[in-house]
């Protein structure tokens, strides 16, 4: 078991997820480190039968348990149904580690400090903060992540993460039970959506500096799939959080920076289209005028959104929440019941 700053012991749980990971789910299980009270290997109706790997060791370890889905429903699924047998088992702190090999268990004493510590809600591993393994990453992964990790940070408001995709992560019990896990995404938007989930619980994250390692078989997302349908996802999470946090929960300057400066925007846009068409039609040229009264807008309105972005930014959680979300569930859920 862990321990926090109180001498308080922990439970620590890891939660597997596994589809096709064929024998390297033997050495993620033998490398777990002593610290790790719970073991759940899920097997989220994997063709290959992943488990069927580690089944003698389950049988004689305690701390390993496999749970079978009994229908695939993708890495979040898995994970969620791991998450909620941790909570029935009592697990304190919930690690989420791939089956594949490429996440190094004996980080998870990291992972773990930074929130039984109190320093943080959530900790995910960063593959970039070591400039020799970000080059060793393949190009199309480099590319792809730079593209994500800034719609990451629109949608979710943690500006300062870098490695949104990255899978290995830790969590406070706490916030799991707040959460809601079923309108979570299931499948590979998965990763994101939890950090879009918990920055509406201004829970705090940091980044846990780590390596990978990356074996020559291709991944099952399709980069075309994420290309096409990831920025949607991101769009739809991004209004959803400026709703709530900016018009719903609180209105501020930041709020008045939204409307004014979107508003101002789409006239200086659609007025300048709509006068440069007119233009092209008729062959006269625009007046000093037209052109000023189509870009004016456009700069201020650019200007009024920079200004909320600089603002979005600043507004990072700063101090952890999960003490203060247990006494959320000690003193007003049980109000709340009938």
């Amino acid at each position: 078991m862990g321990s926090n700053p109180d001498s308080e012991p922990v439970k620590v749980a890891v939660v597997i997820p596994c589809y096709r990971v064929g024998e390297a789910i033997r050495g993620v299980v033998d490398g777990m480190p002593d610290q790790v009270d719970l073991i759940y290997c899920v097997n989220d109706c994997c063709p290959e039968d992943s488990t069927r790997q580690i089944e003698e060791q389950a049988r004689q370890s305690d701390r390993l348990h496999i749970i079978n889905r009994e229908a695939n429903g993708g890495v979040g699924a898995a994970v969620m149904t791991g998450y909620r047998q941790a909570l029935a088992d009592g697990a304190d702190i919930i690690v989420k580690v791939d089956g594949d090999g490429q996440m190094d268990p004996t980080l998870i004493p990291l992972f773990v400090a930074e929130i039984a510590e109190g320093r943080a809600d959530y900790s995910k591993g960063n593959r970039f903060y070591s400039l020799e393994n970000a080059r060793a990453m393949p190009v199309v992964r480099k590319v792809g992540n730079m593209g994500l990790s800034f719609l990451t940070k629109l949608s979710t408001g943690y500006w300062q993460l870098f490695d949104p995709t990255n899978g290995y992560t830790a969590i406070h019990a706490n916030l799991v039970n707040v959460l809601e896990l079923e309108r979570i995404e299931k499948r590979y938007f998965f990763e994101s959506d939890m950090l879009f989930h918990i920055g509406l619980l201004h829970a705090k994250v940091v980044e846990i500096p780590m390596e990978a390692l990356y074996a020559e078989e291709e991944s099952n997302l399709s980069n075309m799939r994420a290309l096409f349908t990831f920025p949607i996802k991101h769009l739809r999470n991004f209004t959803k959080r400026l709703f709530l946090d900016y018009f719903l929960r609180n209105f501020s300057l930041a709020s008045l920076e939204i409307i004014v400066g979107t508003a101002l925007l789409l006239f200086g846009v659609i007025f300048g289209v709509d006068a440069w068409m007119t233009t092209a039609r008729t062959g006269e040229p625009a007046t000093a005028g037209t052109v000023m009264l189509a870009s004016l807008p456009t700069i201020i309105g650019i200007q009024f959104l920079l200004n909320f972005i600089s603002y979005d930014m600043s507004r990072e959680p700063a101090q952890a929440v999960h003490k203060r979300l247990r006494l959320y569930r000690q003193n007003v859920e049980p109000s709340r019941r009938p």
